[in-house]
């Protein structure tokens, strides 16, 4: 291959990488932009005014719900309380408790991610002890989607301690009509639960890092094509 003939073709390389790079890196930007808008409007909703558990009752309206605040009424049903395994809060390992409310005056229930409780690594199929009041609660709390699943191998669970819990299995499982979302509570209630529940976060900042380094690749290809294709060959070529 003539010296011209490789010069066309690495040129012809180089940019189609330094665009391939920068669009990444732009698409990248544009990722970042839709989560800043998520961010503002799960802001937004954090500030509307206090729902109450009736709200929860229609499956159609679970988006517009979602990351609003809500104070349920109604009664727990603890017999159908699951933890799931492998849940850390603060660094620490343990199980997040859920637990049914049927909210009053309605045969709907909600699940309600209630908080943290640490496992007996002595004996791991022990249950923890949770206080759970047998009568009408209020629960405060905010709206969000089920719990998220951590990856699990074999067929789906059932009992206490669970991995995970898919909600429309677990609604087939008990019987129970449950909402589409559930409720993470924040009340300091006095059951011996820990409720430090990590804010809301869309994970923008790691848009623009992977931004910073597409465009970081971009302007390293375009600097190492003008040394080499272009200063250094001007260098070589120079009379001593």
């Amino acid at each position: 291959m003539s010296e011209h003939i490789r010069f066309w073709l690495v040129t012809v390389l180089a940019l189609l990488a330094v665009l391939a790079t920068a669009e990444l890196g732009r698409w990248q930007l544009s990722r970042a932009a839709a989560k800043e808008a998520l961010q503002a409007s799960m802001d937004a909703r954090a500030t509307a005014p206090v729902l109450d558990g009736m709200s929860l009752r229609h499956d159609g309206d679970a988006d517009v719900l979602l990351h609003r605040r809500v104070v349920a009424r109604g009664q727990w049903l603890a017999d159908r309380t699951v933890f799931l395994d492998n849940r850390q809060m603060n660094g620490r390992v343990g199980f997040f408790v859920l637990t049914p409310l049927r909210l009053e005056d309605s045969d709907t229930a909600v699940l309600v991610q209630r908080g943290w409780v640490p496992r007996n690594f002595e004996d791991r199929s022990r249950i923890p002890v949770v206080q759970t009041p047998a009568g009408p609660v209020v629960v405060q709390g905010r709206i969000v989607p089920p719990p998220a699943k951590l990856y699990e191998m074999g067929a789906v669970e059932s009992g206490p301690i669970r991995q995970n819990l898919d909600l429309a299995q677990f609604r087939t499982e008990t019987g129970l009509p449950l909402a589409a979302v559930s409720i993470q509570q924040t009340d300091a209630a006095a059951d011996g639960l820990a409720r430090d529940w990590p804010r809301g976060n869309t994970g923008v900042d790691k848009h623009y890092g992977y931004a910073f380094q597409w465009f970081g690749l971009s302007a390293l290809i375009a600097l190492l094509y003008v040394w080499f294709q272009i200063v250094r060959r001007f260098i070589q070529r120079k009379p001593a």
